[in-house]
């Protein structure tokens, strides 16, 4: 599978201007046909709690529009409006003929004023991309180990993770992505945005991280495209080599409902 990731400084709650900067960027670094496009968190407003100002179709019309455009699967980041009134903090993947394969919506909410603002999502979404099991997850999520391995559980043989993870913790973001990676054998595939918001700044450091938890490809505190193939059958080999999962005690973990389609 080809990994295209958009990691770039976001326009602070201006669709157009990010969709641009966007589109400017895939132009000049075309993704492969069948293969992935991977942005931020609320990838064209920023980290925003304006919900009546960012939540409308526009974010969801241009990933389904860049699907088709270059042939490949989008996960975008987005807001939807939840049942009371907040929005969903939403990571959407759409297939290369620009229908929505399924939403993700963020299980764990920041709480310096996200929950006020953002309903949290209640399952995990699993999606047979290219032959490949992918499990998105969206920044906060990453420091909770046990949604990961519940997904591994589940099936899950790459994940990927849309963030905006700030510069004052990168040490923090680089480690728990390589852990991730190593504990659930699987690729791990982040993108983080760049530059500042009002409230923050960030480092990007996006990457790419193999089943063994090598650094396959990663980016530094600009804006770039970074682009690496991943072979699934490094996890299927590193599984049988090193059978961790057979030793998981399963009583220890709990469930969760997970939204998920059939192999192809």
């Amino acid at each position: 599978m080809h990994i295209t990731i958009v990691q770039y400084d976001i326009t602070w709650e201006d669709k157009a201007a990010s969709q641009a900067a966007m589109d400017a960027m895939l132009a000049e670094h075309p993704p492969v046909k069948g293969g992935l496009v991977l942005l931020p968190e609320l990838g064209d407003v920023g980290f925003s709690f304006n919900i009546d100002r960012i939540c409308d179709d526009a974010s969801i019309e241009w990933a389904a529009r860049t699907a088709r455009t270059y042939e490949c699967w989008v996960q975008h980041g987005h807001v939807e409006r939840a049942e009371d009134g907040r929005g969903l903090n939403t990571a959407s993947l759409v297939a290369p003929d620009g229908t929505i394969a399924g939403f993700y919506r963020k299980i764990h909410l920041f709480p310096d004023g996200e929950p006020s603002h953002y309903a949290a999502g209640d399952r995990l979404l699993l999606r047979h991309v290219e032959g490949a099991c992918l499990c998105p997850f969206i920044c906060y999520d990453l420091r909770f180990p046990e949604l990961w391995r519940l997904a591994r559980r589940a099936g899950a043989e790459v994940f990927t993770i849309g963030a905006s993870w700030p510069a004052e913790r990168t040490a923090h973001w680089r480690a728990l992505l390589i852990a991730r990676a190593i504990e659930n054998q699987s690729f791990v595939v982040a993108c983080n945005r760049t530059g500042s918001d009002p409230h923050l700044s960030y480092e990007g450091n996006s990457m790419i991280i193999s089943p063994r938890g090598e650094i396959i490809a990663e980016a530094d505190d600009s804006s770039t495209v970074l682009q690496a193939d991943i072979n699934l059958d490094e996890v299927h080999s590193w599984r049988e080599t090193m059978r961790c999962q057979d030793d998981v005690v399963e009583g220890f973990l709990g469930g969760i409902e997970v939204d998920t389609d059939a192999a192809p």
